[in-house]
């Protein structure tokens, strides 16, 4: 489904509530944290789902409206705690055209990363819902998340062991970022995956550039190599779902790995399509 097939109606006021920033200092990319309360009890959202950003564009475009989507990085409130409050992880982008080689702000995410408490922001939705629970809870989750990627994999981690409970399969978390200043929700501004340490069945671990000052890509072939047998037994057992989320990069990045522990391309690409035949392979790539 293309951007523009989602509908921008109907609109809701949501008021920002804060907005911090959850990489390093030193980082050398922003990303920031909002809560925003929706002033509309029929609005309400499941787990993983999207919602759409209604931002003016900038004056010499004719200040036309831009609408992107972004994942709702928490869980929703129970009923009866107020307003629905929603959370959206914002990475601030700027981007080169491959023509003129210009630089352009991307207006979505500067206009929520300007954002303060007490602002306003119009949303749409939601939309989707890409990842959700299986129902047994002997199931393996197999969690993939690069930068901004992270947000739907958050709240469906903190949705399994603060609201399912009892969970009984194994839950492996990659986490991917260019260095460890940006890595999202496990860094020391904030780190929120140790209130899993202690659970059985939960563990996290990382892929980095070997050097992120030359923008190298994402080391995934150190940090899957390093689990190997372990990834592949996860990955042919019957009972384990793959959640991927992050930059369409990846994709290619986890064929090849995958491919390489698997012994061949064409026994992972079998394997793939057999996950996602039975929907135990999910993207929510961009």
């Amino acid at each position: 489904m293309r951007l523009e097939d989602y509908p921008t109606e109907p609109q809701y006021t949501a008021t920002v509530l804060s907005s911090q920033p959850i990489t390093e200092q030193g980082s050398e990319v922003e990303v920031r944290e909002l809560v925003m309360k929706v002033t509309d009890h029929e609005f309400n959202f499941e787990i993983g789902q999207s919602v759409g950003v209604l931002a003016p564009g900038p004056s010499d475009f004719g200040g036309s409206i831009h609408h992107r989507l972004y994942t709702v990085a928490d869980i929703p409130k129970e009923k009866g705690e107020g307003d629905p409050e929603i959370t959206l992880v914002v990475r601030r982008c700027n981007y080169i055209d491959d023509y003129s080689g210009e630089e352009y702000v991307g207006v979505n995410s500067n206009y929520l990363c300007d954002r303060r408490a007490g602002d306003t922001v119009t949303i749409t939705g939601p939309f989707g819902m890409p990842f959700t629970v299986p129902e047994d809870k002997n199931s393996n989750l197999l969690l993939i998340g690069m930068g901004t990627g992270i947000a739907p994999v958050r709240a469906l981690v903190k949705h399994i062991y603060n609201h399912v409970g009892d969970w009984k399969g194994q839950i492996r978390l990659m986490m991917g970022a260019q260095s460890g200043l940006e890595l999202l929700y496990m860094n020391n501004e904030r780190d929120d995956f140790t209130n899993y340490y202690d659970e059985d069945t939960f563990e996290a671990f990382k892929a980095l550039s070997p050097r992120p000052s030359w923008a190298d890509p994402i080391a995934w072939d150190y940090a899957i190599e390093d689990r190997a047998e372990e990834i592949w037994r996860l990955l042919t057992e019957d009972d384990t779902y793959v959640y991927v989320a992050g930059q369409k990069k990846v994709r290619e990045s986890l064929d090849r790995l995958f491919g390489n522990i698997s012994g061949s391309t064409e026994g992972w690409a079998k394997r793939k399509a057999e996950l996602i035949e039975q929907e135990r392979w999910v993207e929510l790539l961009y």
